[in-house]
């Protein structure tokens, strides 16, 4: 299907589903399966979508000099928006009336607000999942610029020499 594909629709699905429980936020509050159904939606597509890809893609697009310091910094930026996203919802989604707001906690934009910050955090995954190459059937060197130029014929690195009736293969990968 391709990770770029996968990784649109997740963060497509977390969207809808997003935008339904906030729209009708009030309804589902007396209807709380269907709350249950369109969270549980969210979370399948989050585990299809961007959490499937999030540990391939970086590891694939990356140049092979850079890949593994570059895949560490992608999973700790991932890691500190998990952080920033956990404790954020926190406090947003706390009420707007600072009566019903929890011990400790200072008055947020309510739950309904906080699910539509989410749905727009999750449109922002769409458009940065559009600048993202899609790596499916491509190989390391490909999606990296890698290949090695091909030299022209007769000129080949492998020579087979016969050397005093016995055939020896030598190689030369010098740099120079």
């Amino acid at each position: 299907m391709g990770r770029k594909k996968i990784q649109l629709l997740g963060f497509f699905g977390m969207t809808v589903s997003m935008c339904v429980l906030a729209t009708w936020y009030n309804y589902w509050l007396r209807h709380y399966v269907g709350f249950l159904v369109f969270y549980g939606l969210s979370f399948f597509f989050a585990n299809f979508g961007p959490d499937a890809t999030t540990f391939v893609v970086p590891a694939e697009i990356f140049p092979t000099r850079l890949r593994s310091t570059c895949h560490g910094i992608s999973a700790a930026a991932g890691k500190a928006g998990a952080i920033v996203g956990a404790f954020g919802f926190l406090y947003a989604s706390q009420s707007k009336d600072p009566a019903k707001v929890d011990k400790g906690y200072s008055p947020g934009i309510g739950m309904q607000g906080s699910l539509f910050v989410m749905a727009g955090i999750n449109l922002l995954g769409i458009l940065f999942t559009l600048l993202v190459p899609e790596s499916n059937g491509k190989s390391l060197e490909e999606l990296s610029g890698e290949t090695e130029a091909e030299e022209p014929a007769g000129t080949a690195g492998d020579d087979v020499k016969e050397e005093a009736g016995t055939a020896s293969a030598t190689r030369d990968d010098s740099p120079v």
